[in-house]
């Protein structure tokens, strides 16, 4: 057997505009001249990167995908039911790629390549939601079942945008969500429009909706994010001018920091798993599940995103060098 390291490279052909396809050979060829020999799959359909990876022989030593935040997601969460955890990189080339600016991974899919195979192992926090697992945001409420909606004939041309056109059809009928949530030690019972827990800047192409100084992605906590259900006119225009402006008003937002959250209702509320759907329920139990997985980011991103690094809120700027 060659005493190459072995490389596998997942990627979604039909991923934001199939820039990846068009640069296929390069990217290749960056992981070739840097010793690996590189076994290649494009994915067939819905889950198969899940399916790729928890598969996985356990002779590989590095896992590279390409795609949309999705297909990270499918490929995270096939690693984690598996015994050898190797690392990931990621060469985003989907409509959003909330995760990969959070993390400062470079968006041009050469430099995302050279990240893939030259970077840095860096232990990144997973969301544990029941028994189901999610890289970056399980949320309920106004916006969150338009990602899996919005055609991606759209996502290609508008990115994120679409997403907030699609979503901004639905503010003159907001559904109200009853809810009573549990944290630490206090309990929250109120009518929300939306709900979010992340691990991530950006959501949906949205910044600063989530209201904290200091992000991080390995410290086992988790940014929570609740808007109130505006209860007249003025309200609903105060809540929209934050989404538009992406500014969070306190008067209307509940924002805090936990590592294990609950979720109770009376009714199924239909939640979505980084995009995708999540399922309905009435009772959510939400977990950090800290430094579960390894993902290759460039060493000044590490410093920018750590614990044990970071001592300055970030500019949100993504690393591009």
């Amino acid at each position: 057997m060659s005493g190459k390291r072995r490389l596998m490279f997942l990627y979604n052909p039909k991923a934001g505009t199939g820039q990846i396809t068009a640069q296929l050979s390069d990217v290749l060829d960056t992981f070739v001249k840097a010793g690996y020999e590189v076994t290649v799959r494009p994915t067939q359909k819905y889950h198969d990167a899940y399916e790729q990876v928890r598969s996985l022989s356990d002779d590989f030593d590095l896992l590279v995908c390409a795609g949309g935040d999705g297909t990270l997601a499918e490929a995270v969460s096939g690693m984690v039911e598996r015994e050898n955890r190797i690392p990931i990189g990621y060469i985003p080339c989907g409509s959003t790629n909330d995760f990969a600016l959070s993390l400062r991974i470079p968006m041009n899919i050469q430099e995302a390549a050279d990240n893939a195979v030259l970077g840095e192992p860096f232990q990144c926090d997973l969301g544990v939601f029941g028994e189901a697992s999610f890289l970056y945001v399980a949320a309920f409420g106004l916006f969150t079942d338009v990602s899996y909606e919005t055609k991606q004939e759209m996502k290609n041309v508008f990115g994120h945008m679409a997403y907030l056109l699609e979503g901004m059809k639905r503010l003159a009928n907001i559904p109200s969500y009853r809810m009573r949530v549990k944290y630490d030690d206090h309990v929250i019972e109120d009518d929300f429009a939306f709900g979010m827990v992340t691990n991530s800047r950006s959501v949906g192409g949205f910044r600063n909706m989530v209201n904290q100084k200091k992000i991080v992605f390995d410290d086992g906590l988790f940014e929570v994010t609740l808007i109130r259900y505006p209860k007249n006119p003025i309200e609903l225009q105060a809540v929209i001018s934050a989404l538009v402006l992406q500014q969070m008003d306190e008067r209307y937002v509940y924002s805090f920091q936990t590592e294990k959250i609950m979720f109770e209702s009376r009714e199924l509320v239909a939640w979505t798993l980084d995009g995708e759907y999540g399922g309905s329920h009435n009772r959510v139990r939400i977990s950090d599940n800290k430094q579960a997985i390894r993902l290759m980011l460039p060493p000044k991103s590490i410093h920018r995103v750590s614990e044990k690094y970071i001592a300055e809120p970030d500019d949100d700027v993504p690393y591009t060098e």
